[in-house]
């Protein structure tokens, strides 16, 4: 069976890509900030419990990587995506503690194709990440720059 590869031409404003799952457990909260943002309240439950967060919670960073990943699984995987410039707004809305499930979506907001590259689009995505009670943990908006499937067909939205 062949993938479909999701090209610029693909993408249309108001589009929503739905997320998978994935459940944090605090062995993944702990790894990720031992290696990355080694903070009391991501190391330890009882720092955690201490702090405003309420319990052992994942750095925000840890957020955005698990995002990054359900980004990939749900559209970026079998795309055309050659990378992103920046994120336009990040907001960690709620923390992530151990036991949580996350999943969400991405959501089209504008696209338009480079006038210096016109093989390739600029999509602009408005993502979010929710918790298994419907929370929203993240929110972020960002520039995605896909190839275009056929770039001699002009620059038609």
């Amino acid at each position: 069976m062949t993938q479909t590869i999701r090209a610029y031409e693909d993408f249309t404003e108001g589009m929503t890509l739905p997320f998978g799952t994935v459940k944090v457990t605090a062995e993944d909260i702990v790894r990720f900030a031992s290696q990355f943002d080694p903070q009391p309240m991501h190391l330890d439950e009882e720092a955690g419990r201490a702090s405003l967060l309420g319990g052992l919670a994942a750095s925000g960073w840890h957020t955005c990587s698990i995002f990054m990943r359900l980004a990939y699984e749900a559209f970026l995987k079998h795309s055309t995506s050659q990378g992103g410039p920046g994120i336009s707004e990040l907001s960690w809305k709620r923390p992530v503690l151990a036991g949580d499930e996350l999943s969400g979506s991405s959501t089209v907001l504008s696209k338009r194709v480079l006038r210096s590259r016109p093989n390739v689009g600029l999509v602009t995505f408005r993502h979010v990440l929710t918790n298994q009670r419907g929370e929203t943990v993240l929110e972020l908006e960002n520039p995605i720059l896909f190839a275009l499937r056929e770039p001699e067909a002009g620059a038609a939205p």
